[in-house]
């Protein structure tokens, strides 16, 4: 069982430490925890989720970031697998201040993977997709992106189209991931949006810009280079650093797009007027 009552002293101690001018909406509601006798009601995890949305994308000291991974180390003892996949996301990212490492980050991936989380099926199959353990293993990838889309993840589901595109485990065939990509974006919610539509547009932007599975449409690649340029941006700025290279080739795309359209225009004509 969690002890509450040391939980309210690290929450005072921190709130001491955290600098109100640097991080204004953290210090802030670390104080709110406080309640006039001392305690705090809200769970260890509820209050590490917390403290990690707010303030984006400032990065957290190592006190602080010590602290949230104590917060959710507390809640995995108790078997909390969104906890486990939460700080093996923390690690893969590395962002905000944590360090980077692939290890731990499939440590706990692992984790909450065996216990049925399908976000961590899904970030397993990110680390053996590009061999974050130092060897790529297309069939464990696909294994576990299958698990997340079957169940309606939408990375997982793009994952997959990628591996059709590229001929990873299965049979290379762009028309069947193109079908993919467009499957995901016809049952893509606004709730999932944020996360998915930048890097999906992105994807059908390349497909319609190279003729892939489709066919070559420069109109139709400059709109979705343009969406996903809006949606990377967003996603950059809340801190997802991994995608700022994908925000270079929403803007690079576009250039290109505009070259090929140019390229298709009627050559303008001179009207005399009697």
């Amino acid at each position: 069982m969690i002890d509450m009552k040391t939980v309210a002293e690290e929450v005072k101690n921190i709130a001491e430490k955290v600098s109100p001018r640097r991080l204004s909406k953290v210090h802030a509601y670390l104080v709110s925890l406080l309640h006039e006798d001392g305690s705090v009601s809200e769970r260890p995890y509820d209050i590490a989720v917390k403290i990690l949305s707010l303030d984006k994308p400032q990065r957290f000291t190592k006190l602080q970031i010590e602290f949230i991974v104590w917060l959710l180390q507390l809640e995995i003892r108790e078997g909390n697998d969104t906890a486990m996949n939460d700080l093996g996301a923390a690690y893969y990212d590395g962002r905000r201040g944590f360090p980077q490492n692939y290890e731990l980050a499939m440590q706990y991936y692992k984790m909450a993977a065996a216990k049925g989380n399908r976000v961590a099926q899904e970030n397993l199959g990110y680390c053996y997709y590009y061999g974050r353990d130092g060897k790529r293993d297309y069939e464990k990838a696909f294994h576990y992106f299958a698990l997340g889309a079957f169940d309606g993840h939408l990375i997982s589901l793009y994952k997959i189209g990628d591996m059709y595109l590229n001929g990873y485990f299965v049979e290379k065939n762009e028309k069947e991931a193109f079908y993919i990509f467009m499957r995901c974006l016809d049952t893509m919610t606004d709730e999932a949006a944020p996360r998915v539509a930048g890097p999906l547009f992105l994807r059908l932007g390349k497909m319609f810009s190279e003729g892939r599975g489709t066919e070559k449409d420069p109109q139709a690649a400059l709109s979705c280079y343009q969406k996903a340029e809006n949606y990377l941006f967003d996603m950059v700025m809340a801190g997802d650093e991994m995608y700022r290279k994908s925000l270079d080739g929403a803007v690079a795309g576009q250039a290109a797009a505009r070259e090929e359209l140019r390229k298709i225009l009627p050559e303008r004509r001179r009207f005399g007027i009697s």
